[in-house]
């Protein structure tokens, strides 16, 4: 799998980690138990397009959102996590 980094352009899996779902949010400060059990224990088991945390450890190091489809690990979209940017891959 190669992932086409918005700041270094294509490059292999071994220079990325992967966190994980884009999707969940951090709870606010004075949010209950429930609410922080459930972000960091509860994940949505996707199969098909899903977006993903990736972090580019072996060039630039940025943190990337990554839109994978988990069946095909066909990927469609990468963007700085921080949303400024993007880099698109043709299917």
């Amino acid at each position: 799998m190669r992932i086409v980094c918005p700041f270094c352009g294509e490059r292999e899996l071994g220079e990325f980690t992967y966190l994980g779902d884009a999707k969940p949010q951090r709870p606010a400060a004075d949010a209950g138990e429930d609410a922080v059990y459930d972000y960091v224990y509860l994940r949505d088991n996707i199969a098909g397009p899903m977006s993903e945390h990736w972090y580019h450890g072996g060039g630039c190091r940025a943190w990337l959102k990554v839109t994978r489809n988990t069946l095909t690990h066909e990927i469609s979209a990468v963007v700085p996590a921080a949303g400024v940017g993007a880099a698109k891959v043709d299917a």
